[in-house]
């Protein structure tokens, strides 16, 4: 199978399945000298992990990840790091009737269509579980990201029709974000978080699901960073949020609106403040021609609603035959709290890329 790894200089292969002994990844690039160790990667893996409030899915793993490789000594040696997820808590059997059945808005029948066999246990690598062992590569990421003065931090902004108000995270500064994203819905509005809630319990009531929207804001990026044809750092920032499940749209800065702008609407304004460029506003999320300049970076992530629901749905058999299926087992009523540290260790992994490939741009 190709396709399981991504980047360039920091470069990330994850491997396992939902359903497996165990998942994990393998990050290779990783400079010499970082001080690493699984207590400074696990709080990343406790916010993605099942079955911590009443918006994830019943099942509950542990999460804890395990070095394999590549530190010694509380260091990084810059050889390969491998790092591994054991899956503790499978019930494959709640699966058993989706062995010749394809769920309606899975990846069953393209898994199907393209390798002739497939692993109907969770989706195997579909799984959103995958995402686990991105994210132990994005902590690490954000660790290096950190000594080089930059900051992420991602937030939900909408759940189901529950939309924070436009610009609202703008004015918070991202330790203000992280300290009041710890709810269950990761917005950073506990008046808003608790009506997310009651929608998505509704949601569940009704055996249905939501989908919503995830942000994430960069700080401290320096101008500069991205490549300005095919690697642009938004081309890039789009490739690694869209690889994520059930991503159905990616926007940068105001996204879709700035089709709807004028162009001294949509334009930021330049002035030197203190010996720097300085931008009066931030349409362009940051990004202009395909390269970093300088202001906070914004993308944005919109997720579709979780598939797996609990009702009757027509689809069809591996026979070429018409049914309905009823799907059992435990899943999210909606994955957007749960995906808010994925979206950020995509981000994270994005830009470290780009940033170690930026040292070679000049003498």
């Amino acid at each position: 199978m190709a396709g399981s790894t991504f980047g360039t200089l920091y470069r990330v292969s994850t491997w396992g399945e939902s359903h497996g002994p165990a998942l994990g990844c393998v990050i290779d690039g990783c400079p010499a000298g970082l001080t690493l160790n699984e207590e400074l990667i696990q709080p990343y893996l406790d916010r993605r992990k099942p079955g911590t409030s009443a918006m994830t899915t019943a099942r509950s793993e542990a999460d804890k990840v395990k070095i394999l490789s590549g530190v010694f000594e509380g260091k990084t040696t810059g050889t390969p790091i491998s790092l591994m997820i054991e899956n503790t808590s499978q019930i494959s059997k709640d699966y058993g009737n989706l062995a010749d059945t394809f769920r309606p808005g899975h990846a069953d029948y393209g898994f199907y269509s393209k390798y002739g066999h497939r692993d109907y246990r969770g989706g195997g690598r579909s799984s959103g579980r995958e995402t686990a062992a991105r994210v132990a590569a994005g902590a690490v990421a954000a660790l290096i990201l950190k000594e080089y003065g930059i900051k992420l931090r991602a937030y939900t902004t909408a759940i189901g029709p529950v939309k924070l108000s436009e610009g609202f995270a703008d004015s918070l500064s991202l330790d203000r974000i992280a300290s009041s994203c710890s709810n269950a819905a990761c917005m950073p509005d506990e008046a808003m978080a608790a009506e997310a809630l009651r929608a998505v319990e509704n949601a569940r009531a009704e055996c249905d699901s939501l989908g919503g929207i995830v942000e994430c804001r960069i700080e401290g990026v320096p101008a500069g960073i991205g490549e300005p044809v095919f690697d642009k750092l938004d081309a890039m920032l789009g490739h690694a949020l869209f690889s994520i499940g059930a991503v159905k749209a990616v926007e940068i800065g105001d996204g879709i609106k700035a089709a709807a702008a004028k162009g001294s609407e949509n334009n930021d304004k330049m002035h030197m403040r203190e010996g720097s460029v300085s931008f009066d506003t931030n349409h362009a999320g940051g990004i202009l021609g395909g390269m970093s300049t300088g202001a906070p970076i914004i993308a944005r992530a919109y997720f579709k609603p979780t598939p797996s629901i609990y009702q009757p749905q027509d689809t069809v058999n591996e026979k070429g035959e018409d049914v309905s299926l009823t799907i059992k087992g435990r899943h999210d009523p909606v994955v957007v709290p749960r995906a808010v540290v994925v979206v950020e260790s995509m981000c994270a992994i994005t830009v470290l890329d780009l940033l170690l490939q930026n040292r070679n741009s000049r003498l």
